[in-house]
């Protein structure tokens, strides 16, 4: 009997367009400048590894055995150190079970709603400008996304799972405290798990965000409540894939049991250099000057060749705009080449924005605000 062909996976075909992918002419567009490409689109770092991190992975090269998905004791205890010290969260406890480290931050946001038991018939809301994971997430469980900023627009609906993000990817937007506040109650009210992306937190310049967990917001309590948190930006470890998630111990300990049985695992040697980087804030704060010194010559070279600069208090990106269709001005900025993202890649409210990443080198910034100038 002749064997049938086998049915082609459609898992891919519930998730939205790469758009990194619609983004390809136009980088070899600005690769075409006599000087080369200014890449501002991505906005992966490209500063080294601080050294002590690097000492910490060499020390623990040798790694021969499994490690734990919960993680080592003593890195869960840093993240919480970590949270305490400089973000005044004191409400979770080690021996409580409140903190998990993950295999980069990615990669839980888009396998939480899954992990958590989301399904068909269960809604998540994620803001109106967002990371595309966030519906990446949904779409993967089969949940029904809304994207929108405001909760009085969703009525009676009591949503599964909410997602915030302060500081905002793509917009730099800090939400105020008493927004924060606002949404744990409302979510609380309802029974909705609360995710806040905190992964820029540590990038801020004109305003101090807060951390969804800090006693002015939670209550004190982290009931209900999970914030995820990644060492890419703040110490070059985008390579590393080192992240964490702290809160309700009920729900990382139903993320704990899922990931066990998936073999879900930070790799030991990443976890003591994890543990090296969280421990060592010296190093995050040479990288902070360095990045607002860029950000402040992208910045005003942008407004001097008539963008209007929106948000952007916060996070390694510019929102900019020029009044135009968001792809006429990359593909303006890419004749001088430089490599802008978007607006349209995060919402339909974004498309006459570009996000401008200062993560390149001074050499390139400089080179960048040398062409706006031009």
């Amino acid at each position: 009997m002749r064997a049938t062909r086998a049915s082609k996976p459609t898992v891919s075909a519930r998730l939205p367009d790469f758009p990194w992918d619609h983004l390809l002419a136009y980088g070899e567009r600005a690769r075409s400048h006599p000087d080369g490409i200014v890449d501002l689109s991505v906005g992966t770092p490209v500063d080294p590894t601080p050294e002590v991190v690097q000492e910490a992975l060499r020390a623990a090269a040798d790694s021969p055995g499994y490690p734990l998905t919960v993680g080592r004791a003593d890195l869960r205890e840093s993240c919480l150190d970590w949270l305490a010290r400089r973000h005044g969260v004191t409400c979770l406890d080690t021996a409580d079970g409140t903190v998990l480290p993950v295999i980069g931050s990615k990669e839980l946001i888009a396998s939480m709603p899954v992990h958590l038991g989301l399904g068909p018939g269960d809604l998540v809301v994620y803001p109106e400008l967002a990371y595309p994971t966030y519906e990446v997430g949904a779409a993967l469980a089969g949940a029904r996304a809304v994207a929108t900023d405001s909760l009085t627009s969703l009525g009676p609906e009591r949503p599964a799972l909410l997602w915030l993000n302060s500081p905002s990817n793509p917009t730099g937007r800090v939400l105020p405290r008493e927004h924060l506040k606002k949404v744990v109650d409302w979510c609380r009210e309802r029974g909705t798990i609360l995710v806040s992306d905190e992964c820029y937190l540590e990038c801020a310049w004109e305003d101090r965000p807060l951390s969804v967990l800090h006693p002015s917001v939670s209550g004190g309590s982290a009931e209900g409540i999970l914030a995820v948190h990644s060492l890419s930006k703040r110490s070059n470890l985008a390579g590393y894939r080192c992240g964490f998630v702290a809160g309700d111990p009920a729900l990382i300990g139903e993320l704990l049991a899922v990931r066990k049985n998936l073999g879900l695992m930070m790799p030991g040697p990443q976890q003591v250099a994890m543990k090296a980087a969280l421990d060592d804030d010296a190093h995050a704060l040479e990288q902070h000057a360095r990045y607002a010194a860029r950000r402040a010559r992208l910045r005003e070279a942008l407004t001097g060749a008539g963008f209007r600069i929106e948000h952007s208090e916060a996070s390694l990106y510019l929102w900019a705009s020029r009044d135009e269709d968001c792809w006429d001005t990359v593909s303006w900025l890419a004749e001088r080449g430089v490599l802008v993202a978007p607006g349209a890649f995060y919402g339909r409210a974004g498309a006459r924005h570009v996000r401008v990443a200062f993560t390149a080198t001074d050499e390139r910034v400089d080179a960048a605000v040398a062409r706006l100038a031009s």
